[in-house]
């Protein structure tokens, strides 16, 4: 299977019947109105030359589940605040594909085939159970902290430690979305564990670091906020990034996961950084 999120080139008045191979199947963009819908508000820019869309990619498949990865920019299934349909969903994208998946789930009208989450920013792996009981096998790994899970992460300035673990507590901001660690309602244990790769300099002399993360326990925006905690903001964060920041998406991808597919057979799945996320690799200029 192919790695890394689509390219699909797109003109100034819409989007073009596709005839891509994705899993084997032809696309079925053209067949399905939403979902062209919502695709024309996904058009992203790089270097200011072409528009594209990014599309989700079948990285993996076996007869129990899918790993898929997300582009940068799409939720993973539905919510409430996006009554304006203006933003793509994972489920919207893989329900003609894959039918079966409107049975799998707790909530499977809500979230079809949905076992964890990525946030909207955040592109990469997610895994799709096919069946309601592999469903409850891969919610038990989860639960029980038995899939591990690797992150790159493009953060402002140089790290002072090059590894470490990051062991603060995390809440909720009361009347926000927001988290922050030590206060708030709802204050969890969370633990992140980092490693620099490498030091990037852009023109301008900024320095910038890319670490490689991995949550060991599972809050909502822990990366996020934990990285920040450090003094180490990941670029394109709107919420707990710089406010000048002027990147164009977060700098966040889901690149790894590992779990046993079975009791003791594991399996390591990787999805290379898609290409918006490497074009900002290579000289990122925030402001």
């Amino acid at each position: 299977m192919p790695h890394g999120g689509k390219l699909a080139p797109v003109g100034v008045e819409g989007i073009e019947p596709s005839t891509s191979v994705l899993s084997g199947q032809r696309s079925t963009t053209e067949l399905h109105t939403p979902y062209l819908t919502r695709l024309k508000n996904q058009i992203i820019s790089i270097s200011g030359k072409i528009q594209y869309v990014i599309e989700p990619t079948i990285i993996y498949e076996d007869k129990n589940f899918l790993a898929v990865n997300k582009p940068s920019g799409w939720l993973t299934h539905e919510v409430g605040h996006n009554k304006s349909k203006r933003a793509m969903a994972l489920t919207i994208w893989l329900l003609p594909r894959y039918p079966g998946l409107s049975k799998v789930g707790d909530e499977p009208k809500l979230r079809p085939g949905i076992v964890h989450r990525l946030d909207q920013e955040t592109s990469g792996i997610i895994l799709v159970p096919k069946t309601q009981e592999y469903f409850s096998y891969l919610k038990s790994l989860f639960k029980e902290r038995k899939v591990k899970k690797t992150y790159l992460a493009l953060v402002y300035g140089t790290l002072k430690n090059k590894k470490g673990i990051i062991e603060e507590p995390i809440g909720i901001k009361s009347g926000t979305i927001r988290r922050s660690v030590g206060s708030g309602k709802m204050l969890k244990p969370a633990a992140t564990e980092y490693k620099g790769l490498r030091e990037i300099e852009n023109a301008k002399g900024e320095k910038f670091s890319l670490v490689e993360v991995s949550p060991l326990t599972g809050r909502t925006h822990q990366i996020r906020v934990h990285l920040k905690y450090l003094g180490h903001p990941i670029l394109g964060d709107g919420i707990y990034g710089r406010k000048k920041d002027k990147t164009g998406r977060l700098m966040l991808h889901a690149v790894a996961i590992e779990f046993e597919t079975s009791p003791g057979k594991k399996l390591r799945l990787e999805a290379d950084p898609p290409a918006d996320f490497e074009e900002i690799l290579k000289s990122p200029i925030p402001d």
